[in-house]
């Protein structure tokens, strides 16, 4: 049985989440918004613990979701380029809100972990 999601809140966040939630579907947004076109090989060497499956996966969906731009151009060998859309550049200042956060975080933890070797 499906349930139908309401109006509330947690319904637009589940909403958010589902389309830029899982593990790389992040880091190829903020990676696009600092390189603004990238080839799909440039893009794996980027993200090297990523298989070629699941990266061509997560484009795909992140396409699908009108999150980024493939562009194919027709030539041999075939060369395929990805962009933010304006839909993705929307999710710009987030994504670098939560990466501020993420940095001060690592840094609080750095410092715990500097703090707790001294005292060995």
């Amino acid at each position: 049985m499906t349930r139908k999601c309401s109006d509330s809140p947690t319904c637009s966040v589940d909403y958010a989440f589902r389309r830029i939630g899982g593990k790389y579907k992040g880091r190829i947004l903020w990676s696009l918004n600092e390189y603004k076109v990238i080839r799909f090989g440039e893009l794996g060497r980027i993200l090297a613990d990523v298989t070629t499956k699941m990266l061509t996966q997560t484009l795909r969906e992140l396409e699908k979701d009108d999150l980024i731009i493939r562009k194919v151009y027709h030539q041999v060998p075939p060369m395929v380029e990805y962009s933010l859309s304006e839909t993705g550049l929307e999710l710009i200042p987030f994504i670098t809100y939560l990466k501020e956060w993420g940095d001060k975080k690592i840094a609080k933890e750095k410092g715990k972990i500097e703090i707790a070797s001294q005292l060995i």
